[in-house]
């Protein structure tokens, strides 16, 4: 059997781990587009703050792929061709394959701005090469000006605040991290992130760019030395293109199976059943890459397993303040908030859907668990979970469950 993956990221990494769990001897093949060892994005501001090396941000260790009897291949493929099972690479290489997984994650959207090209030193920030490139250009005198107050922008902000003199963030909507949280939450990680010098303007877009000046839709005007474009991602679906069934994403089954036989996709690049809310939709998160690359490896290599849980879900932190949110926000609110901590749950017809908790973020783990497994609220003691959350809040049968007895 020879498997091929597409994809060297944490999808990728799933699927050589899930199908060395079936297959001891089938050749696996991992092509990579970037030409480094597998590691964690997420991992790329931290680069910049100092806290990481490129070593420690390896994703596995130095020698996972002997380890695994896989093949790592650095090149671009260009095309997929899944009558014949072969994929094509821009070097003319043709490489057949039994089974495919196609885990190409996503890709920075880059607004068609007027005036863009005319801007000297802008840098997207999604991958290793643009942190290394970001660094570079950086120095104290810098002004900076990031567009996108979403997770990738704001995270840049982190990395960066001490190596230049002044960020700007700059974005449509009216609050930040306005895809996973509520006004007030917004509102107080934004205090936050002033207090730490970080300047926000909200309810702006860029009308054009002369040369190093932003001309906002209003007149205004923002003058910059280095310009981020962390608008959005959108993933990369063009490799599977007139062959699967694409939405947003690729679509894929709960075995992480595409509408062709022996094509699998997982990570950023595919559409998903989000179990909080009912609706397929891109979650793209690096525990559930993980997990669904897993999931299509061990399918691939023909065992039987399922990736039918994934919830929307944000574990991060700002200058040491902690978030994390999960699912969605309907039904009735549950909301505290005391002592600089912020929670917020959301419940309906009986199960809790969501949760946004800012600064005390330890229990965590049993909001997305009931959010995960869509446990009945009437089987656990919901006040006091909601209160103090805690294994006590649930029957002694479910305690033991839940601490693998």
């Amino acid at each position: 059997m020879k498997y091929v993956i597409i994809g060297n990221s944490a999808a990728g990494i799933g699927a050589v781990e899930g199908i060395r769990r079936i297959d001891k001897s089938g050749e696996i093949l991992v092509i990579s587009d970037e030409p480094y060892h597998t590691y964690s994005r997420p991992l790329i501001s931290y680069l910049l703050l100092g806290q990481v090396t490129e070593e420690t941000m390896k994703y596995r260790s130095n020698d996972f792929y002997v380890k695994n009897h896989c093949t790592l291949l650095y090149g671009t493929v260009t095309e997929v061709q899944a009558k014949t099972k072969q994929v094509m690479l821009a070097d003319g290489r043709e490489i057949a394959f039994d089974k495919l997984l196609v885990a190409t994650g996503s890709s920075a959207f880059v607004p068609p701005f007027e005036g863009l090209d005319t801007v000297t030193n802008k840098w997207t920030f999604m991958c290793l090469d643009d942190a290394r490139k970001l660094g570079e250009a950086l120095n104290a005198t810098k002004r900076v000006l990031i567009i996108g107050a979403g997770l990738i922008g704001l995270k840049c902000a982190e990395g960066i605040r001490d190596r230049v003199s002044q960020i700007t963030v700059l974005d449509l909507a009216p609050r930040i991290l306005s895809s996973i949280l509520d006004d007030d939450g917004a509102k107080q990680v934004q205090n936050h992130l002033e207090s730490k010098g970080i300047e926000f303007r909200l309810g702006y877009s860029v009308k054009r760019f002369e040369q190093n000046t932003a001309v906002l839709e209003n007149g205004e005007t923002i003058n910059f030395d280095v310009l981020v474009l962390a608008v959005g991602v959108r993933p990369n679906t063009g490799l599977l293109s007139g062959a699967v069934i694409i939405d947003r994403g690729i679509i894929v089954n709960e075995k992480s199976e595409t509408t062709v036989p022996d094509i699998y996709a997982a990570g950023d690049c595919t559409q998903t059943l989000d179990r909080s809310s009912g609706q397929n939709k891109v979650m793209a998160l690096l525990p559930n890459a993980y997990m669904q690359g897993e999931c299509a490896g061990v399918n691939m290599a023909g065992g039987d397993q399922r990736f039918d849980k994934a919830i929307p879900m944000n574990a991060i932190g700002f200058f040491g303040l902690h978030v994390i949110t999960a699912g969605n926000y309907t039904g009735e609110v549950y909301a505290k908030r005391k002592n600089g901590n912020y929670k917020r749950l959301f419940y309906d017809n009986n199960q809790l859907n969501g949760c946004i908790l800012i600064g005390n973020v330890e229990k965590a783990g049993i909001y997305t668990s009931l959010i995960r497994e869509r446990t009945p609220l009437d089987s656990i003691d919901f006040a006091l979970v909601c209160e103090k959350p805690g294994l006590m809040a649930f029957t002694k049968e479910e305690r033991m469950e839940k601490l693998g007895r």
